[in-house]
């Protein structure tokens, strides 16, 4: 299980990279937003993978730790808040220059 969630992870990073370094804004956003989901998932594993653990101290046996949990849940509302913020800045960019290119320049020196 761990090898298959670590795998997971590491795909869904590079996806996110590769998104990353495209030349429109679009795939950019996309880019970060897989980023992001690759960090929450991989923080919420550095909890440990637990079977059959109560999620509150109720007497005996394991107990799963809630600290990953918390942080994955403020980590998903503000990686909400910055997608909104990013989508709206490649809008507007998008306004202003007349191009969805990341430097505001299409490919080959051409504008519209």
């Amino acid at each position: 299980m761990e090898f298959l969630l670590a795998s997971g992870i590491g795909v869904v990073t590079a996806a996110g990279v590769y998104l990353m370094l495209r030349g429109r804004t679009f795939p950019v956003v996309l880019g970060l937003s897989m980023f992001g989901y690759a960090v929450n998932v991989f923080i919420f594993v550095m909890g440990r993978l637990w079977f059959n653990a109560n999620p509150i101290l109720v007497g005996e046996g394991a107990v799963a730790d809630p600290l990953p949990q918390a942080l994955v849940l403020t980590a998903i509302v503000i990686g909400f808040a910055t997608t909104g913020l990013v989508i709206e800045l490649a809008l507007r960019s998008r306004h202003e220059s007349g191009s969805d290119h990341v430097d505001g320049q299409e490919p080959g020196g051409r504008e519209r």
